[in-house]
């Protein structure tokens, strides 16, 4: 070996070796002083709704346009409502009649009926009295044959036949009396609230002729136009909801245990770098994937990272749906231990 090649061959050792040493010092230095703050980068999500008719039918009016803000409980969009309408009032009619039902049979006979059943029953036994007292007269008759059989068999029908419309007569004074049965009354509620039932569905079928905001948002996408011929659950609008807003985040694991839920956050945009939003850790995965490609950070993307979430307090406007962000943890405002 030359002195040169020997010469060469000791400055890279030396170099190596001066490498190794401050790549130790550097990494002694970070374990006894951290850095005071974790930046992490992320992206923006802001929840979604489709909104639709509950059922089918034709747009007749459309209420808001794209970009307009909503309000809970606000009309958004009307169907056509008059074959509703015509359901709710045909269902109220049938309960009204067998409500009058009911109570006609929870009241019971009237005394004017019961009245008018004694009555009958009363005259039913006179016309049986009368008609047993002329077949006995006539019975009498046949034996000295001052009349016939064929009449006494006539004046036998006539006393049969009183004798039937008594019974019969007894029968409707006693149901009088006593009123319904109990078995009729319980088929008539059974039947009223049935149509009860049926009137509360086509009331919520006219309900559901309305869309409504669900929450306070901003409406995205405008999908139909009045006219529209819609069925069951079809897409009309798409509302972007004003909360919760929200930041998707990725730390790798050596930062895992250095954040905690409820930690406190600034979120800055590159919009508006000089204002920072705040926000606090919700919630932690607790199991490691690979990071997204739509997250950017320094880091090795097929590096093994957390997903966390990071609630933001006040969002407005100029948060949008996707935006990359920036996330400053300040650590040292934060106890290393935690419950």
């Amino acid at each position: 070996m030359t002195k040169s090649t020997a010469r060469r061959l000791a400055v890279s050792i030396a170099a190596v070796l001066i490498i190794l040493g401050v790549g130790s010092y550097y990494l002694w230095q970070q374990e006894q002083h951290p850095p005071a703050q974790l930046t992490l980068y992320g992206n923006i999500d802001i929840r979604e709704v489709n909104l639709s008719f509950n059922v089918p039918g034709r747009i007749k009016r459309m209420l808001v346009e794209e970009g307009d803000k909503t309000v809970p409980g606000q009309r958004l969009a009307v169907l056509e409502q008059d074959r509703f309408i015509d359901r709710v009032a045909a269902a109220r009619a049938q309960l009204e009649k067998q409500q009058a039902v009911v109570k006609e049979l929870e009241t019971g006979s009237r005394p004017e009926e019961i009245k008018k059943a004694w009555a009958e029953k009363e005259a039913a036994e006179i016309a049986f009295s009368n008609a047993q007292r002329i077949y006995s007269r006539r019975l009498t008759l046949v034996h000295t044959e001052a009349v016939s059989e064929e009449t006494a068999d006539d004046a036998r029908e006539v006393r049969d036949r009183a004798a039937a419309n008594l019974e019969a007569a007894r029968q409707v004074w006693q149901l009088a009396v006593k009123g319904p049965r109990q078995e009729d009354i319980q088929a008539a509620q059974a039947e009223a609230r049935a149509l009860a039932a049926a009137l509360a569905l086509a009331q919520e079928d006219l309900k559901d002729t309305e869309i409504q905001a669900p929450a306070a948002g901003t409406i995205r996408v405008r999908i139909q136009e009045p006219g529209a011929i819609v069925t069951l659950g079809e897409p009309v609008y798409s509302l972007a909801l004003k909360n919760p807003v929200w930041v998707r985040a990725y730390v790798s694991e050596p930062n895992l245990g250095r954040i905690y839920p409820g930690m406190p956050v600034e979120i800055f945009t590159d919009g508006y770098p000089e204002y920072p939003f705040q926000g606090q850790i919700g919630f932690i995965s607790p199991t490691a994937e690979f990071t997204p490609k739509t997250v950017q950070t320094p880091a090795v993307r097929t590096s093994l990272v957390y997903r966390f979430r990071v609630i933001i307090a006040n969002p407005d406007e100029r948060l949008r749906q996707g935006m990359p962000v920036t996330l400053i943890i300040h650590l040292k405002k934060h106890p290393k231990s935690h419950s």
